[in-house]
Protein backbone atom coordinates (compact mmCIF):
# COMPACT_ATOMS: atom_id res chain seq x y z
CA UNK A 1 0.00 0.00 0.00
CA UNK A 2 2.85 2.32 0.87
CA UNK A 3 4.19 1.78 -2.87
CA UNK A 4 1.07 2.45 -3.89
CA UNK A 5 1.06 5.78 -2.52
CA UNK A 6 4.63 6.38 -3.53
CA UNK A 7 3.24 5.70 -7.04
CA UNK A 8 0.65 8.06 -6.99
CA UNK A 9 2.12 11.18 -5.51
CA UNK A 10 5.13 10.82 -8.03
CA UNK A 11 2.82 10.04 -11.09
CA UNK A 12 1.05 13.43 -9.79
CA UNK A 13 4.76 15.10 -9.68
CA UNK A 14 5.28 14.20 -12.81
CA UNK A 15 1.79 14.81 -14.54
CA UNK A 16 2.02 18.53 -12.66
CA UNK A 17 4.94 19.46 -14.56
CA UNK A 18 3.14 17.87 -18.06
CA UNK A 19 0.11 18.78 -18.02
CA UNK A 20 -2.33 20.99 -17.57
CA UNK A 21 -4.58 22.43 -14.26
CA UNK A 22 -7.63 20.69 -15.41
CA UNK A 23 -5.73 17.49 -16.13
CA UNK A 24 -3.95 17.67 -12.71
CA UNK A 25 -7.15 18.53 -10.80
CA UNK A 26 -9.48 15.03 -13.26
CA UNK A 27 -5.98 13.14 -12.03
CA UNK A 28 -5.98 14.21 -8.70
CA UNK A 29 -9.56 13.60 -8.21
CA UNK A 30 -9.20 10.21 -9.85
CA UNK A 31 -6.42 9.42 -7.40
CA UNK A 32 -8.95 10.17 -4.68
CA UNK A 33 -11.53 7.81 -6.01
CA UNK A 34 -9.42 5.47 -6.33
CA UNK A 35 -7.86 5.75 -2.44
CA UNK A 36 -11.49 6.05 -1.38
CA UNK A 37 -11.52 2.63 -3.05
CA UNK A 38 -8.71 1.40 -1.27
CA UNK A 39 -9.71 2.24 1.87
CA UNK A 40 -12.94 0.50 1.36
CA UNK A 41 -11.40 -2.43 0.57
CA UNK A 42 -8.95 -2.33 3.38
CA UNK A 43 -11.77 -2.45 5.73
CA UNK A 44 -14.06 -5.52 3.74
CA UNK A 45 -10.13 -7.27 4.11
CA UNK A 46 -9.63 -6.65 7.40
CA UNK A 47 -13.88 -7.53 8.26
CA UNK A 48 -13.22 -10.44 6.23
CA UNK A 49 -9.93 -11.39 8.36
CA UNK A 50 -12.07 -11.04 11.42
CA UNK A 51 -14.79 -12.82 10.56
CA UNK A 52 -12.57 -15.65 9.56
CA UNK A 53 -10.65 -15.86 12.78
CA UNK A 54 -14.05 -16.16 14.38
CA UNK A 55 -15.24 -18.72 12.45
CA UNK A 56 -11.97 -20.52 13.17
CA UNK A 57 -12.51 -20.31 16.78
CA UNK A 58 -15.96 -21.33 16.61
CA UNK A 59 -14.92 -24.20 14.45
CA UNK A 60 -12.23 -25.36 16.82
CA UNK A 61 -14.91 -25.24 19.74
CA UNK A 62 -17.15 -27.02 17.80
CA UNK A 63 -14.47 -29.64 17.43
CA UNK A 64 -13.63 -30.06 20.89
CA UNK A 65 -17.68 -29.90 21.99
CA UNK A 66 -17.46 -33.08 19.46
CA UNK A 67 -14.57 -34.52 20.60
CA UNK A 68 -16.41 -34.15 24.02
CA UNK A 69 -19.45 -36.10 22.66
CA UNK A 70 -17.72 -38.54 21.33
CA UNK A 71 -15.39 -39.19 24.41
CA UNK A 72 -18.71 -39.04 26.57
CA UNK A 73 -20.45 -41.41 24.24
CA UNK A 74 -17.69 -44.18 24.52
CA UNK A 75 -18.25 -43.13 28.45
CA UNK A 76 -21.73 -43.91 28.06
CA UNK A 77 -21.47 -47.40 26.40
CA UNK A 78 -18.71 -48.33 28.54
CA UNK A 79 -21.04 -47.25 31.38
CA UNK A 80 -23.93 -49.26 29.53
CA UNK A 81 -22.47 -52.33 29.05
CA UNK A 82 -21.34 -52.63 32.61
CA UNK A 83 -24.94 -51.65 33.79
CA UNK A 84 -26.24 -54.74 31.76
CA UNK A 85 -23.55 -56.65 32.97
CA UNK A 86 -24.58 -55.91 36.58
CA UNK A 87 -28.06 -56.32 35.63
CA UNK A 88 -27.21 -59.48 34.74
CA UNK A 89 -25.78 -60.99 37.59
CA UNK A 90 -28.02 -59.39 39.70
CA UNK A 91 -30.85 -61.39 37.93
CA UNK A 92 -28.77 -64.51 37.71
CA UNK A 93 -27.95 -64.19 41.58
CA UNK A 94 -32.21 -63.56 41.92
CA UNK A 95 -32.21 -66.66 40.18
CA UNK A 96 -29.66 -68.62 42.42
CA UNK A 97 -31.73 -67.54 45.50
CA UNK A 98 -35.19 -68.23 44.35
CA UNK A 99 -34.04 -72.13 43.18
CA UNK A 100 -32.37 -72.20 46.47
CA UNK A 101 -35.28 -71.51 48.09
CA UNK A 102 -37.38 -73.99 45.73
CA UNK A 103 -34.95 -76.50 46.40
CA UNK A 104 -35.27 -75.97 50.62
CA UNK A 105 -39.17 -75.68 50.01
CA UNK A 106 -39.11 -78.72 48.10
CA UNK A 107 -36.59 -80.31 51.20
CA UNK A 108 -39.52 -79.46 53.48
CA UNK A 109 -42.29 -80.46 51.71
CA UNK A 110 -40.79 -83.83 51.65
CA UNK A 111 -39.97 -83.91 55.07
CA UNK A 112 -43.79 -82.92 55.62
CA UNK A 113 -45.12 -84.95 53.42
CA UNK A 114 -43.41 -88.23 54.94
CA UNK A 115 -44.70 -86.91 58.53
CA UNK A 116 -48.27 -86.86 57.30
CA UNK A 117 -47.40 -90.63 56.09
CA UNK A 118 -46.30 -91.18 59.26
CA UNK A 119 -49.52 -89.99 60.91
CA UNK A 120 -51.64 -91.68 58.93
CA UNK A 121 -49.80 -94.87 59.47
CA UNK A 122 -49.52 -94.59 63.24
CA UNK A 123 -53.24 -93.97 63.00
CA UNK A 124 -54.16 -96.88 61.16
CA UNK A 125 -51.89 -99.01 62.75
CA UNK A 126 -51.93 -97.79 66.54
CA UNK A 127 -55.86 -97.19 66.35
CA UNK A 128 -56.64 -93.48 66.72
CA UNK A 129 -60.28 -94.07 68.07
CA UNK A 130 -58.40 -94.80 71.44
CA UNK A 131 -59.24 -91.96 73.53
CA UNK A 132 -56.10 -92.94 75.59
CA UNK A 133 -53.76 -92.82 72.50
CA UNK A 134 -53.34 -89.59 70.86
CA UNK A 135 -50.97 -89.11 67.93
CA UNK A 136 -50.60 -85.67 66.63
CA UNK A 137 -47.61 -83.54 65.01
CA UNK A 138 -45.57 -80.50 66.19
CA UNK A 139 -43.67 -78.60 64.15
CA UNK A 140 -42.55 -81.44 61.74
CA UNK A 141 -42.33 -83.95 64.90
CA UNK A 142 -45.04 -87.13 65.09
CA UNK A 143 -45.83 -87.70 69.10
CA UNK A 144 -47.95 -90.35 70.06
CA UNK A 145 -48.64 -90.34 73.97
CA UNK A 146 -50.09 -92.89 75.24
CA UNK A 147 -52.13 -93.06 78.60
CA UNK A 148 -50.72 -94.85 81.68
CA UNK A 149 -53.00 -96.95 82.52
CA UNK A 150 -52.54 -98.77 79.49
CA UNK A 151 -48.76 -99.46 80.19
CA UNK A 152 -48.34 -99.38 83.84
CA UNK A 153 -49.70 -100.35 87.38
CA UNK A 154 -50.20 -97.57 89.55
CA UNK A 155 -46.64 -96.74 90.81
CA UNK A 156 -45.06 -99.57 88.68
CA UNK A 157 -42.88 -98.99 85.69
CA UNK A 158 -43.50 -102.99 84.36
CA UNK A 159 -44.91 -103.00 81.43
CA UNK A 160 -48.32 -104.92 81.41
CA UNK A 161 -49.57 -107.62 78.39
CA UNK A 162 -51.87 -104.93 77.32
CA UNK A 163 -49.08 -102.41 76.81
CA UNK A 164 -47.16 -105.10 74.63
CA UNK A 165 -49.80 -105.43 72.28
CA UNK A 166 -49.97 -101.70 71.59
CA UNK A 167 -46.04 -100.66 71.76
CA UNK A 168 -46.16 -104.32 69.02
CA UNK A 169 -47.82 -101.84 67.06
CA UNK A 170 -45.78 -99.01 67.13
CA UNK A 171 -42.96 -101.08 66.40
CA UNK A 172 -44.43 -102.10 63.70
CA UNK A 173 -44.68 -98.45 61.66
CA UNK A 174 -41.25 -97.47 63.73
CA UNK A 175 -39.57 -100.41 61.96
CA UNK A 176 -41.37 -99.08 58.53
CA UNK A 177 -39.42 -95.60 59.09
CA UNK A 178 -35.74 -96.88 59.08
CA UNK A 179 -34.89 -93.32 59.23
CA UNK A 180 -36.04 -92.14 61.71
CA UNK A 181 -35.26 -92.38 65.56
CA UNK A 182 -37.86 -92.84 68.58
CA UNK A 183 -37.41 -91.22 71.66
CA UNK A 184 -39.81 -92.32 74.40
CA UNK A 185 -40.07 -89.87 76.92
CA UNK A 186 -41.48 -90.73 80.38
CA UNK A 187 -43.64 -87.83 82.71
CA UNK A 188 -45.47 -88.37 86.00
CA UNK A 189 -47.98 -86.48 87.99
CA UNK A 190 -47.19 -84.03 90.96
CA UNK A 191 -47.11 -86.96 93.76
CA UNK A 192 -44.13 -87.56 95.26
CA UNK A 193 -42.33 -91.03 94.69
CA UNK A 194 -40.33 -93.10 96.52
CA UNK A 195 -39.92 -96.64 96.50
CA UNK A 196 -36.32 -98.51 96.39
CA UNK A 197 -34.55 -98.83 94.33
CA UNK A 198 -36.07 -95.45 92.85
CA UNK A 199 -36.20 -92.54 95.00
CA UNK A 200 -38.04 -89.58 93.46
CA UNK A 201 -40.22 -89.11 90.57
CA UNK A 202 -37.44 -88.60 87.91
CA UNK A 203 -36.19 -92.12 88.50
CA UNK A 204 -39.24 -93.32 87.95
CA UNK A 205 -40.22 -91.67 84.67
CA UNK A 206 -36.80 -92.80 83.97
CA UNK A 207 -37.57 -96.28 84.41
CA UNK A 208 -40.83 -96.11 82.79
CA UNK A 209 -38.86 -94.94 79.04
CA UNK A 210 -36.61 -97.54 79.91
CA UNK A 211 -38.78 -99.88 80.17
CA UNK A 212 -40.63 -99.50 77.06
CA UNK A 213 -37.51 -99.36 75.46
CA UNK A 214 -36.56 -102.82 76.55
CA UNK A 215 -39.85 -104.00 74.99
CA UNK A 216 -39.34 -102.49 71.63
CA UNK A 217 -36.01 -104.19 71.25
CA UNK A 218 -37.80 -107.48 71.67
CA UNK A 219 -39.82 -106.23 68.71
CA UNK A 220 -37.05 -106.09 66.64
CA UNK A 221 -36.49 -102.03 67.08
CA UNK A 222 -33.28 -101.04 66.22
CA UNK A 223 -31.94 -100.11 69.73
CA UNK A 224 -29.37 -97.49 67.80
CA UNK A 225 -32.87 -95.80 66.97
CA UNK A 226 -33.66 -95.52 70.24
CA UNK A 227 -33.64 -92.66 72.92
CA UNK A 228 -34.56 -93.00 76.82
CA UNK A 229 -35.92 -89.75 78.34
CA UNK A 230 -37.58 -88.89 81.54
CA UNK A 231 -39.57 -85.31 82.39
CA UNK A 232 -40.50 -86.28 86.07
CA UNK A 233 -43.68 -84.09 86.59
CA UNK A 234 -42.26 -80.97 85.05
CA UNK A 235 -44.20 -81.20 81.29
CA UNK A 236 -47.73 -81.49 83.01
CA UNK A 237 -50.90 -81.43 80.24
CA UNK A 238 -53.27 -80.08 82.79
CA UNK A 239 -52.92 -78.67 86.76
CA UNK A 240 -52.14 -81.49 89.09
CA UNK A 241 -55.48 -80.54 91.26
CA UNK A 242 -57.73 -83.61 90.30
CA UNK A 243 -57.34 -87.79 90.54
CA UNK A 244 -58.78 -86.90 86.92
CA UNK A 245 -55.95 -84.40 86.09
CA UNK A 246 -53.05 -86.62 87.28
CA UNK A 247 -54.12 -89.25 85.17
CA UNK A 248 -53.69 -87.45 82.14
CA UNK A 249 -50.34 -86.23 83.14
CA UNK A 250 -48.92 -89.75 84.08
CA UNK A 251 -48.27 -91.27 80.46
CA UNK A 252 -45.54 -92.18 78.04
CA UNK A 253 -44.90 -90.15 74.79
CA UNK A 254 -42.97 -91.38 72.14
CA UNK A 255 -41.37 -89.22 69.55
CA UNK A 256 -40.77 -89.98 66.07
CA UNK A 257 -38.90 -87.45 64.41
CA UNK A 258 -36.03 -87.63 61.55
CA UNK A 259 -32.25 -87.88 62.35
CA UNK A 260 -31.28 -84.37 62.73
CA UNK A 261 -28.10 -85.03 61.14
CA UNK A 262 -29.32 -86.70 57.56
CA UNK A 263 -31.87 -84.08 57.56
CA UNK A 264 -29.25 -81.65 57.52
CA UNK A 265 -26.99 -83.20 55.21
CA UNK A 266 -29.86 -83.89 52.81
CA UNK A 267 -30.43 -79.89 53.00
CA UNK A 268 -26.08 -79.25 52.50
CA UNK A 269 -26.62 -81.70 49.48
CA UNK A 270 -28.69 -79.72 47.93
CA UNK A 271 -27.05 -76.60 48.90
CA UNK A 272 -23.70 -78.06 47.01
CA UNK A 273 -25.76 -79.50 44.19
CA UNK A 274 -26.61 -75.51 43.73
CA UNK A 275 -23.14 -74.11 44.28
CA UNK A 276 -21.96 -76.67 41.52
CA UNK A 277 -24.90 -75.50 39.17
CA UNK A 278 -26.56 -78.87 39.47
CA UNK A 279 -30.42 -79.16 39.01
Amino acid sequence: MKKLLLFSLFTTLLLSSCVSKKQFTDLEAKQKETQDLLNSATVKLNSCIADKASAMARATALEEQIADLRKSNDNLQVLSAKGASNIEKTLESIKEKDLKITRLQDAITKKDSVTLALVTSFKREVGINDPDIEVNVEKGVVFISIADKLLFKSGSYNVTSKAKDVLAKVAKVVNSKPDFECMVEGHTDSVPYNKEPLIDNWDLSVKRSTSIIRVLETLDVNPGRLIAAGRSSYVPLVDNDTAENRAKNRRTRIVVLPKIDQFYDMIEKEMKNLEAGGN
